[in-house]
Formats: structure tokens, C-alpha cells, sequence
């Protein structure tokens, strides 16, 4: 049978109105994602995932800040293309149309960021995607002086989200997830002197910290806050152990990267208990992206990576190998582009708008351009060092605010104490994957 005898379908359950699009109306992002021309889809500005369907053609576009999955089903007619946020969306529709016999977690696909993907729907055999590359930051391009390196990355940083702020309204309750780290700090920092150059009220601004029994985060959030004198912006979320919960976060994020799923675990305990206390709030930052930005990982830590490969490697935390790597999951793609989700995700499900303005491009792009083998010589260590020093001379050069650093720790492992952790999660990967397998055993 010929393709044009089918009839093609696509079933488009993104909503626009989860895009936080910082520099273009919805209508001009559609139209770029569209044209399938790489620079204009680089243009748009924020958090995106943006699909469109020409005849047989669908080609679909998203950054690091907002997920974008598809599931293409066979059908007698002809193939239908299912677009959505989430692998339990895509379940549903196809359970809505009889289709869900077809279904797999591991037949879905995560459309990677930072790229175009172009699926024509004409029948079988399925033709495989392709991609094109929409966002290259050059690397090296910054000299090596920290101060200017820090300028010039809280300025975009400033420019984010004072784009951001235009978009939400003057008096709007804004939070910050905030634990007196470095990302969530400046973020933090960031928006109060913004609100006080427009001349809009600091008082909508809260610092959001998780509180749990025995966990040091508090500690910290304060500590950060009575430095500068503004602790009356935050505010401690109580959450017992009990509330921990690794399976609900597994089930929400629909992944089982441990790491992932406790920063996930984590970060859904505090988002519920701030719906909680506020059934309206809508705003949330967070500093998602910082570390992938600055390349501030243990690399020890992981035995796939050597300093060599981290500093090599155009954006490597933010992609993983690339869509061209046997590395490179389909269902889940790499990097940030697939672990953004313990971030993203959480806050979403509980009505939240989240914004990572580190995850942005226009951030990302200053980062990549550092000249990180320069000035560490390829040494861990000083790779380690420099996001504090390039963030705390940036936050100084743009706001005037000394800010504290202290010394890095992940999210969860602050919340709660040593033997906590091993009580709340599985020291195996393979618990976190049958936990995840068991949602559509």
C-alpha cells in the first residue's frame, strides 16, 4: 500500500500555557519550530516544548526546562503520533483508543533538547527521527579573569529573570526552593534586587527551605539569609520522615536514577508542603542547572567520567553523549535533558509554574563559553572551586551583594541526616528500576 493511502494522525497533548516563553508570543514559537530552520528556533527565549504537524511531517522542539515525550501507534488507518509531557499521559490516550496493548515504558521517547526532531508519519516500517542540532554555544570563548567571566554570567542571569518578572505580574507571590547553596542563593538574590530595581514590593518574595528532623538545611538556609540580613525572607516547610517518600516520587518523575529520584523525593516533600500552607501559589524558582552550567560534579563519583570528557564534551552534564552515542537513551535522552524532571515534574503536578533560570539557553550559553581547561589546568579541584568563585564575583558585580558561599552538598543529602537516607532509600539501582517497572506491571 502506498503512504498516501494512510491516514495519518497526531493527538498534540502539550499545553501551551506550561511554556514560560521569555521573548516570543506562543503563535511566533509555533511558526519557528515549523520552519524547521535551526536559528529560529534558537531565538526563542525560555522554557519550551513546541510541536507541529505539516501534512505527514511533524517536527517537535524543546529546551532543557520543559520535558516533551511521544509514543507513535499503529494503527489500521494509519500511524498517530501521541505528544505529551508524560509516559502516564501517553498511557491514557492510548487506553482511550483501544491502543494500549501497544504500550511499553521503554517504546516512548524523550524528545532531546536543544534539537529539532522531524518524524514523517507514513506507515510501516517507521522511519527513524531526525535531528538537528538548534542550539551550539561556543566554547572558550570568555577570557580567563573570573571577574569578567562572573559579570558576564549573572548578567544573563539578571536578564532571565527580569523577563521572567515581566511576564508574571507586579504583585505576584514568587518563591524560591531555596537551600543556601550557591544555585538557589543567587537565584534568591537575584529576584530581591530585581523587585527592588523596578520598584515592586520584596515582601511577594519567600525563600522556601525544607525542614526535616535531624536534616541540616535549615541550618544552612539561615545561615545564608542572617549573613546578608534578610532572614525574614524565609520560611521552613516541616516535613516528617514518614512524608519521604521514594516510590511517589518514582511514580511522578517516571524515572529510577536514584540520584535523581531522591533530589525528586526531596523537592516533591517541599512543594507539598508549600501547596499546603498556600493553595494559591503559583510562582516558583529554583537553581536547577547551576552545576550542570559550571560543571560542578564529583567526577569520582562516576566511573564513565574522566576530567577530560567533562571538559571536552560540548555541554556533557546538559546532554549526556549526544543523540548520535549508543549511550544515548531514546526513552529518556541524557544529561540534564533527562534529569531536569526531578525539578520540573514535582512542582507541576502539585499546580506550581516552575522556573529554572539557569536552564535557560542564553545562561547556558555564557556558561559553555568559560575557558574551563584554562583555568583549572585540569585539575578536580579547582574545577570544584570555581562555580563559587565565578557566581559569588558575579552576584557582586551585578547586585552589590556580598554573598556567602558554602561548601557544596546535593539537596537530599542536606535535608536529612546519614542514617535517615539509608532508612528512606534503597542503596541499589535496581530497586529504584522494579519500583518504576511495577507502575505498568
Amino acid at each position: 500500500m502506498n503512504h498516501t493511502a494512510y491516514v495519518e494522525r497526531l493527538v498534540n497533548l502539550i499545553d501551551p500555557a506550561g511554556n514560560v516563553l521569555l521573548n516570543s508570543t506562543y503563535e511566533d514559537a509555533v511558526a519557528a519550530v515549523a520552519s524547521g530552520d535551526p536559528e529560529r528556533v534558537r531565538a526563542i527565549e525560555g522554557h519550551f516544548a513546541i510541536v507541529h504537524k505539516d501534512g505527514i511531517t511533524v517536527r517537535m522542539a524543546r529546551s532543557i526546562g520543559r520535558p516533551m515525550r511521544y509514543f507513535l501507534a499503529k494503527r489500521q488507518e494509519g500511524p498517530c503520533l501521541i505528544v505529551a509531557e508524560r509516559i502516564d499521559e501517553l498511557y491514557r490516550q492510548l487506553e482511550a483508543e483501544g491502543l494500549e496493548d501497544q504500550f511499553h515504558p521503554s517504546y516512548t521517547r524523550m524528545v532531546p533538547a536543544h534539537h529539532i526532531v522531524e518524524i514523517k508519519l507514513v506507515g510501516c516500517p517507521d522511519p527513524n527521527p531526525d535531528y538537528k542540532r538548534f542550539f551550539t554555544p561556543r566554547q572558550n570563548v570568555l577570557p580567563p579573569d573570573l571577574d569578567e567571566i562572573g559579570h558576564a554570567y549573572i548578567s544573563a542571569l539578571a536578564e532571565v529573570c527580569d523577563r521572567w518578572l515581566d511576564r508574571i505580574g507586579p504583585r505576584e507571590p514568587i518563591g524560591v526552593l531555596f537551600s543556601g547553596g550557591i544555585d538557589s542563593g543567587s537565584v534568591f538574590l537575584m529576584l530581591y534586587h530585581l523587585l527592588l530595581r523596578r520598584g515592586e514590593s520584596p515582601a511577594r518574595l519567600k525563600a522556601f527551605c525544607l525542614s526535616v528532623p535531624g536534616g541540616k538545611e535549615v541550618e544552612q538556609a539561615h545561615r545564608f539569609l542572617d549573613t546578608l540580613g534578610l532572614s525574614l525572607f524565609l520560611e521552613a516547610i516541616d516535613v516528617a520522615l514518614e512524608d519521604l517518600d521514594y516510590r511517589e516520587a518514582i511514580r511522578i518523575v517516571e524515572d529510577y536514577k536514584p540520584l535523581d529520584i531522591q533530589a525528586a523525593t526531596m523537592c516533591l516533600a517541599l512543594c507539598k508542603g508549600i501547596r499546603a500552607r498556600y493553595p494559591d501559589w503559583v510562582y516558583l524558582a529554583d537553581g536547577e542547572g547551576g552545576d550542570e552550567n559550571l560543571k560542578d560534579y564529583p567526577i569520582e563519583e562516576n566511573p564513565e567520567l574522566t576530567i577530560r570528557s567533562v571538559l571536552n564534551n560540548l555541554m556533557l552534564y546538559q546532554e549526556g553523549w549526544g543523540v548520535n552515542a549508543i549511550k544515548h537513551s531514546l526513552a529518556y535522552s541524557g544529561g540534564q535533558s533527562r534529569g531536569h524532571v526531578r525539578s520540573y515534574a514535582p512542582p507541576r503536578m502539585l499546580g506550581f509554574k516552575p522556573f529554572s533560570p539557569y536552564s535557560v539557553p542564553s545562561v547556558i550559553e555564557v556558561a559553555e563559553g568559560i575557558p574551563f581547561i584554562e583555568l583549572t589546568g585540569w585539575d578536580h579541584q579547582r574545577l570544584y572551586a570555581l562555580k563559587g568563585e565565578v557566581v559569588r564575583r558575579g552576584i557582586k558585580s551585578v547586585t552589590g551583594i556580598d554573598m556567602p558561599v558554602f561548601e557544596k552538598r546535593r539537596f537530599q543529602h542536606g535535608a536529612v541526616d546519614e542514617q535517615a537516607f539509608k532508612r528512606l532509600f534503597p542503596k541499589s539501582e535496581m530497586d529504584y528500576r522494579k519500583a518504576f517497572a511495577a507502575l505498568y506491571a
